[in-house]
């Protein structure tokens, strides 16, 4: 579909926190009125809403998909289980990094194109990660696959928020987390049974005839959301300068942290299930794929409760704050099991204890996107673009922390879950002030 072609308007729905005092917008700009905006209002098509979602999966793909043969990759290319780790650590620093520059041009550009540049790079960094010979080459294969692969994360949120606006954003959130969601639930599954007839070199193939198909659907299906009258124009300066002012408000930044952190304690586990699940508790890699799988089910499932139930009904900020308290929790759970405070434990009651942190973050992900973006209302590129880049530098960050210890051991995975965990609740408490900040919503309240 040309640039030029049929644009989708953003929707508003009961009440914006972006119109608060908080709200982030260029000096002079006039917010759009209630109810419309230029060139009209319509909603996301189910087909549109479908692409979104998959543009949200590409994360949990390249990351999932590749997880049941991490083990494989240590004996294939003779690297140690940390070194191989690097592999998960330079995917999610090159998506940090690719949605600072992403996010912007999309402000300034509109959304298709960008998107569809990074969609093709994605495509051919992957391909190249199923030939790298060496552990040092899969790494910067990695980095490329996930520098490209941060379009499709930063700009699906900047569509949505384009879209939708209020309490409808958050619904919306859910429902993509109800669709990209199952790609968590069936990458590693699918990763597990291309190892019985393979090696993890043709995990990467699959995931790059993916891309393409997903490559020609946005080619195809997705039209431009942001109108040319709203796009910034102007120098790098000027486009940065969204940034600048999104970071100098200071509830939008404790959401960021608060979001940020809590990725990194979603992440250690990632990084480390693998490994704690295959070598410490003997689980096979089908058995990890299945337990990986329905801790995703229960990230999702709590994803559906949060945007049917509880949105519109709860605050959004006693939702992310009770969703915090139980990831703590659980993580402390899972550190004194770790310890052996409670004797020898097996994998059945880790596995519990990880499914109850899982499934909490379908609570606390969509609100820490939500509320923050509902203060971006002039700049949802650049928003998304702090949002996604702060969570996958912090998550990098945690990836390599979790193997510091060997892989004889789970102790470090549950120290940087509760770590990050904590973190998330200071910063989301102490800058967020959830008790007087206006962002939060009721009923489609403000």
């Amino acid at each position: 579909m040309p640039e030029g072609g049929a644009s989708i308007s953003k929707s508003t729905h009961n009440g914006t926190a972006g119109a608060g005092a908080g709200a982030v917008a260029p000096p002079g700009a006039a917010a759009a009125p209630p109810g419309r905006r230029t060139g009209g209002a319509s909603q996301a098509g189910l087909l549109v809403t479908f692409i979104l979602g998959g543009l949200t999966a590409v994360t949990p793909l390249a990351m999932d998909m590749y997880l049941p043969a991490l083990p494989e990759v240590t004996r294939s290319l003779s690297a140690p289980a940390a070194t191989v780790q690097l592999t998960l650590t330079a995917c999610l620093a090159g998506m940090a990094l690719g949605q600072l520059v992403v996010g912007p041009m999309s402000d300034r550009y509109g959304r298709r194109r960008p998107l569809l540049v990074g969609l093709v790079i994605y495509v051919v960094a992957t391909a190249l990660c199923a030939f790298a010979p060496t552990v040092e080459l899969l790494v910067a294969c990695r980095l490329a696959q996930g520098l490209a692969g941060a379009a499709g994360i930063v700009i699906a949120r900047a569509v949505a928020r384009d879209l939708y606006d209020g309490v409808a954003l958050a619904r919306f959130f859910s429902t993509l987390m109800l669709i990209s969601g199952m790609a968590p639930i069936l990458a590693p599954l699918i990763g597990g049974q291309v190892l019985r007839f393979t090696d993890w070199r043709g995990v990467f193939v699959v995931l790059a005839i993916l891309g393409v198909l997903l490559t020609a659907l946005v080619w195809t299906k997705l039209p431009e959301t942001l109108a040319p009258a709203d796009r910034h124009g102007g120098n790098v300066r000027e486009a940065l300068a969204p940034m600048r002012r999104l970071l100098a408000d200071r509830v939008f930044t404790g959401y960021m942290l608060a979001g940020g952190f809590a990725f990194a304690s979603l992440f250690s586990y990632v990084a480390a299930s693998p490994f704690v699940m295959q070598e410490i508790y003997g689980a096979s890699p089908q058995t990890f794929s299945l337990l990986f799988g329905l801790n995703s089910i229960g990230l999702m499932i709590m994803g559906q409760v949060n945007g049917k139930i509880l949105v519109g009904r709860v605050r959004l900020d006693k939702a992310l704050g009770a969703g915090l308290a139980v990831v703590i929790a659980a993580a402390t759970a899972l550190l004194l099991m770790s310890l052996g405070v409670f004797g020898e434990t097996g994998l059945v009651p880790v596995a519990v204890a990880l499914f109850v942190l899982m499934s909490s973050m379908g609570v606390v992900m969509p609100n820490t996107q939500t509320l923050p973006l509902m203060r971006a209302r002039h700049a949802a590129g650049s928003a998304s673009a702090l949002l996604g880049t702060t969570s996958f530098l912090i998550g990098a960050i945690a990836s390599p922390l979790v193997g510091i210890a060997g892989e004889d051991t789970a102790v470090p995975m549950a120290v940087v879950q509760l770590a990050s965990a904590l973190v998330a609740t200071a910063c989301f408490l102490g800058m967020c002030r959830p008790w007087k900040t206006a962002t939060s919503t009721k009923g489609g309240g403000v």
